[in-house]
């Protein structure tokens, strides 16, 4: 549909002079925001003194965005619409504070903003100013879940937002930037997991302004039939709205709006009342306005509005450019007519101001852009209920994954009256042994079924698309709109999502700063088939260095836990489905292994995160000659197996063993809430004693989490040194010197004293390392002595 093609008159005369005088009013505001630190209502000439030193902020979005919302303000009270507005299209900051603004939001969450003359300075002097707010709809931004720091993700999250919501509709507007990154054009395939049923509504708006920073957008230099055709191709209906003369542009707004509206509660009431299964084509608008539309036309001789000069600040004022600059903005400012926008004091016209929703209806006040307030708990069964039965140390074996897929069942089965808990996941659920869930659930699935496809069904609370970017995206909109979620994922791969992790890290930082943002529950990862495992995927796979990244983040927002068996991963899942507001990382192994604890020790241990193996050690009433530390599954059990070799061959040595299950308890407790007091760490691992440390990820991550420690010189790492290839189990660890047999000849090197008796063991294990390449070479497997090794002692 093109609306522009056709005589539309949606708006009354009175309507049409209203909206335009209340985008107007947007727009002055929002070029008040980037240029004014004074004179906000232009009582006086403009002079130099009024404007900002340095002038950072992007005008070329600003005003299409501006446009949209008043749009969308007049179907919310024509329809009582619950909606949410997502501003996709980077640093469009302007737009919303200036929205929330003449709504009254902005001044409720922050009283000293206030709606007169002396609140319009304050909100000016702010923006992208020190110590004021960013240039894009950061958390500060009421009404808004999603930042657009990094482009890419506002459709995904939009999706996010309306799964099991099936009152609200998220506006999503699409920058024609954005709409070229590959999780953006990934996202528009979310309609495929969509049930009109038991969700709510995305109305994509992309917006075609025609450049980037500097260059063209691809989306904007197609043909209309192409894009037509592209976006009907991904399962859309495309209603488009072109043109610049406000006149014709509101009322072919307005009336693409009534359409796509009254489309989304025609495909919800066939859904719903109907029993309809057809996947619906959905709406999508078009909307093609000039960049820095109703800015300046020329600047210095050269076309400015509707070219990539109006990308950012089009309009330099200073002390050293042209005073003609100067007048130019007064003009450009004054054009938007403020006096006839707002009264003697500074406040919105009350004409003008009634065309916002009321209370809650605004979108910036929107309580789904504020999850915390809609947060409840998740009903939780008893992990312990679930634990496996270890009678001794190493006698039981179990996949891990494979337990905690169990307890995950229940949670589903638990909070799916309404449904509040997803589990998201690049098409991995059943690679990473969680297949448990499925006896509760389906995938959602909204597009044909085959006769031998498994698990799909319209409903269900496993999203799964084999796009990490989109996972991520879904589980962050699902979070920060009130509900819970786990992302399960292989090791290596969510490298692919490290920066959507910065950009959650860094909002649930900011908004901690918040009084009004509530906290909303944990994003948390579940990482498996790790690098210690990827026994036929080879180099490609083996890549644990997403925890180093986490841990780069501020330590009031990140856990990392590294669980060695099934009972401990039951303790920590437990623990950080029911955290809030932090990024909770779960590493663990999905291949049948040895479990060390029992349900209760496991507790106790995670309730720790770290801890003396007493049942392990032999140092119990002398000082230890090594520590043998260990964290992560599969360095616990090549430690243990040291350890039976050293205590077989040297019983007179005195072994510790410590085992670590919350990565942060090593950091100085100054650093990290849960890091150890010095006295407690040197408890540990002594002041003097050497210390072989097996590490599931990068050595140098463990020597960066205790640099300044005293026993620092005497740390030794194991861990992941870069070495890789389809291979054994057991030889990823020698290929990287994790394995038993290099642990316990560090020990022999670190002490001397052990003499000759040390050399030759020292030999034997060397012999037992060439055995190993040996056989692995011949038989394709692992040494019987390794495969079938069990702790003894």
């Amino acid at each position: 549909m093109h609306t522009t093609d056709q005589a539309v008159d949606a708006l009354s005369p009175t309507l049409l002079h209203q909206i335009d005088a209340y985008w107007r009013a947007a727009n002055y505001l929002s070029v008040g925001q980037i240029y004014l630190r004074d004179n906000p209502l232009l009582h006086e000439p403009l002079a130099l003194n009024h404007i900002k030193k340095m002038l950072l902020g992007h005008w070329g979005t600003t005003p299409g965005q501006n446009f949209i919302y008043v749009h969308l303000n007049r179907v919310i009270k024509a329809h009582d619409l619950n909606m949410i507005y997502l501003s996709g299209p980077g640093h469009g900051g302007p737009a919303v504070v200036a929205n929330t603004y003449l709504e009254g939001t902005y001044s409720e969450v922050y009283p000293h903003i206030t709606q007169d003359e002396s609140g319009l300075q304050k909100l000016f002097t702010q923006f992208s100013y020190p110590g004021g707010i960013s240039s894009h709809a950061s958390p500060q931004t009421p009404g808004s879940i999603h930042e657009g720091g990094e482009l890419g993700y506002s459709l995904s999250h939009a999706f996010g937002a309306v799964f099991d919501n099936p009152d609200l509709i998220a506006a999503c507007v699409i920058g024609d930037g954005e709409a070229e990154t590959g999780p953006l054009a990934t996202a528009w395939h979310s309609n495929k997991f969509l049930n009109p049923v038991s969700d709510g509504a995305v109305l994509p708006i992309l917006h075609l302004n025609g450049y980037k920073i500097s260059n063209p957008t691809v989306l904007a230099r197609i043909s209309h039939e192409e894009l037509d055709q592209l976006l009907r191709g991904y399962g859309w209906t495309p209603i488009f709205v072109e043109g610049h003369e406000p006149a014709l542009m509101h009322q072919a707004m307005a009336a693409a709006l009534d359409t796509a509206i009254a489309e989304i509660k025609r495909y919800q009431y066939e859904a719903r009342s109907e029993d309809s299964t057809d996947r619906p084509r959905w709406p999508v608008i078009v909307l093609k306005s000039p960049k820095g539309w109703t800015g300046p036309k020329v600047i210095d001789g050269l076309p400015n509005e509707g070219t990539f000069r109006a990308h950012q600040v089009p309009l330099s004022v200073s002390a050293t450019t042209p005073p003609a600059h100067l007048e130019q903005l007064e003009a450009w400012l004054k054009s938007y007519r403020p006096n006839e926008l707002f009264d003697a004091t500074g406040r919105l016209l009350p004409e003008l101001a009634g065309l916002a929703p009321a209370g809650d209806r605004r979108m910036g006040a929107n309580p789904n852009a504020n999850g915390g307030l809609l947060l409840r708990g998740l009903l939780m069964p008893d992990y312990r209920d679930y634990a496996v039965h270890v009678p001794a140390p190493g006698v039981t074996l179990a996949s891990d994954t494979g337990v905690s897929g169990q307890f995950l069942r229940d949670v589903v089965r638990l909070n799916q009256e309404p449904r509040n808990f997803r589990v998201f996941g690049p098409d991995e659920t059943l690679s990473n042994r969680l297949e448990a869930i499925f006896e509760a659930t389906n995938r959602q699935w909204d597009a044909p079924v085959a006769e031998n496809d498994q698990f799909l069904a319209p409903e269900g609370s496993v999203l799964e698309m084999l796009s990490e970017h989109q996972c991520q995206g879904w589980l962050e909109g699902y979070l920060l709109t009130g509900r819970h979620g786990l992302f399960n994922s292989y090791e290596a791969f969510v490298h692919i999502v490290d920066s959507m992790f910065n950009q959650h890290a860094k909002w649930l930082k900011t908004s901690l700063a918040i009084p009004w943002r509530r906290n909303i529950a944990s994003l948390n990862y579940l990482l498996t088939s790790t690098v210690w495992r990827q026994d036929h995927n080879g180099f490609t796979h083996q890549d644990p260095g997403f925890i180093d990244h986490v841990i780069n983040k501020k330590a009031g927002i990140v856990r990392v836990y590294l669980p060695p068996d099934a009972n401990c991963l039951l303790s920590v899942m437990d623990h950080c489905l029911r955290s809030r507001h932090y990024v909770n990382v779960i590493v663990a192994g999905k291949h049948p292994a040895p479990q060390w604890l029992c349900i209760e020790d496991a507790r106790i241990h995670c309730a720790q995160g770290i801890g003396i193996w007493s049942w392990a050690s032999n140092d119990q009433n002398v000082e230890p000659d090594v520590v043998m530390a260990c964290c992560g599954d599969v360095p616990t059990l090549e430690t243990l197996a040291a350890v039976t070799l050293l205590r077989e061959h040297l019983p007179e040595l005195k072994i510790r063993v410590v085992n670590v299950v919350d990565l942060l308890k090593l950091e100085q407790r100054t650093n990290h809430t849960h890091g150890l007091t010095d006295a407690d760490y040197d408890a540990l691992f002594t002041k003097d004693k050497p210390v072989i440390f097996a590490f599931h990820g990068y050595p140098w991550l463990v020597h960066r989490l205790t640099y300044n420690r005293s026993n620092n010189v005497n740390m030794h790492v194991h861990g992941y040194r870069e070495e890789g290839t389809i291979t054994t189990a057991f030889d990823m660890t020698v290929l990287n010197e994790l394995d038993r047999f290099h642990l316990a000849m560090d020990v022999l090197d670190r002490l001397p004293q052990l003499g000759n008796r040390g050399a030759y063991l020292k030999q034997l294990l060397k012999i037992k390392l060439v055995e190993h390449k040996q056989y692995i070479t011949e038989h394709g497997e692992d040494m019987p002595s390794v495969r079938h090794w069990t702790w003894t002692l």
